[in-house]
């Protein structure tokens, strides 16, 4: 029997393809969207609906199980209810304002700790020096820098992200999830999706320059170099590197160095045209290659932004409204919700990628190019 603690053990589970299809399913999924306290407070006093339960669990199950007498009906009040709050949050959110904050952030690298900043502290500085002086003397320079960066851009990132999600939350055929669920941003025609906002990744295209036997960049830039006489730090780090010898084959802006850079910039758009004619593909991989600790097989709305004139600028376009708001309500006012339109964004993957595991989710990709 598909009763509450049938979904409760699906989701739990991350076993989620069954929310995709079934009306109960999606019935439970809305009704988890209003669960906090406040939430579900104001949603049964508007349609005059009592609960005995007070606890916040046994509440969600209650309203649940009275709601799934009448799927039909109780669909149209979850709709209505959840519309009328997002439309009160979108109206709260100033986004010229938040798009002009967005705008001080200069500069945005990762540099080698990514989103795990804990882990390089204790590696490069905890487990390294015993002298407290020593230690000590690493902040001005060195630890303070890094805390300050991690900090700018995980905050760039994260209001940048809701700025994304609110287009998306504003468009009719878009149903938001005003309270979190694990796994679902919104509904797209009664689909759940996960919003994933990201670059065509440089591995990726690592491996599809392997596949189309092109040399790996760094190599190729490597040997320019020493065809234009450039000379570079060979000890840097390959970021570091592959940087330095970009930027002198700019300065010297002759015909030599502005071929190899037109090269290398032709063999990334070759591979971001293809990715864009098959979009199932960079999907698997991108379901295939994510990391571990953020594991997730839901289905998955993936906002690959890409700046063609300069990949590594990519990360400006999150606060580009001019250019997000057409592209992803073009997409979202061509989304079609019928089984062959839904067949065509069924992606089967496995993970870890070379294990039995297998996965399977809807996913499609919005590319936003400039």
């Amino acid at each position: 029997m598909k009763d509450f603690n049938y979904w409760k053990k699906l989701h739990e589970s991350e076993q989620l393809q069954e929310f995709n299809t079934d009306n109960g399913g999606l019935l439970w999924l809305k009704t988890k969207s209003i669960i906090r306290t406040e939430l579900i407070a104001e949603f049964v006093e508007q349609n005059k609906i009592e609960l005995t339960e007070t606890a916040s669990g046994k509440q969600f199950a209650e309203l649940f199980n009275l709601l799934n007498k009448n799927p039909k009906k109780s669909h149209g009040l979850l709709d209505d209810y959840i519309k009328d709050k997002s439309k009160q949050q979108l109206t709260a959110l100033d986004t010229e304002q938040l798009v002009s904050e967005l705008f001080k952030l200069k500069h945005f690298e990762w540099g080698d700790y990514q989103n795990d900043l804990n882990k390089l502290l204790v590696s490069r500085y905890v487990k390294v020096y015993k002298s407290y002086d020593q230690l000590l003397s690493k902040f001005e320079k060195e630890i303070h820098p890094l805390v300050q960066a991690y900090v700018l851009n995980s905050w760039y990132n994260h209001w940048s992200s809701i700025l994304i999600e609110h287009i998306f939350k504003s468009h009719k055929s878009v149903l938001p999830t005003v309270g979190q669920i694990k796994s679902v941003d919104f509904f797209i025609n009664n689909i759940p999706f996960d919003l994933k906002v990201t670059y065509l990744p440089s591995e990726y295209i690592k491996e599809k320059r392997n596949e189309k036997s092109y040399p790996v960049e760094l190599t190729y830039l490597k040997a320019k170099a020493k065809e234009a006489n450039i000379l570079f730090d060979k000890k840097a780090k390959p970021s570091d590197i592959y940087y330095e010898i970009t930027e002198k084959l700019k300065n010297k802006n002759d015909k030599f160095s502005n071929g190899v850079l037109q090269k290398l910039k032709d063999e990334k758009l070759e591979v971001l045209k293809e990715a864009q004619a098959n979009p199932q593909i960079l999907s698997k991989w991108l379901y295939e290659n994510q990391s571990a600790p953020r594991f997730g097989s839901e289905n998955r709305m993936f906002l690959v932004l890409v700046d063609t004139n300069d990949f590594s600028s990519s990360w400006k376009l999150k606060r580009d409204l001019q250019l997000l708001k057409p592209t992803i309500f073009k997409y979202l006012d061509n989304f079609r919700h019928t089984p062959d339109s839904t067949k065509k964004l069924e992606i089967k993957f496995n993970f870890p990628k070379n294990s039995a595991n297998k996965y399977a989710s809807l996913a499609d990709v919005i590319f936003i190019v400039k």
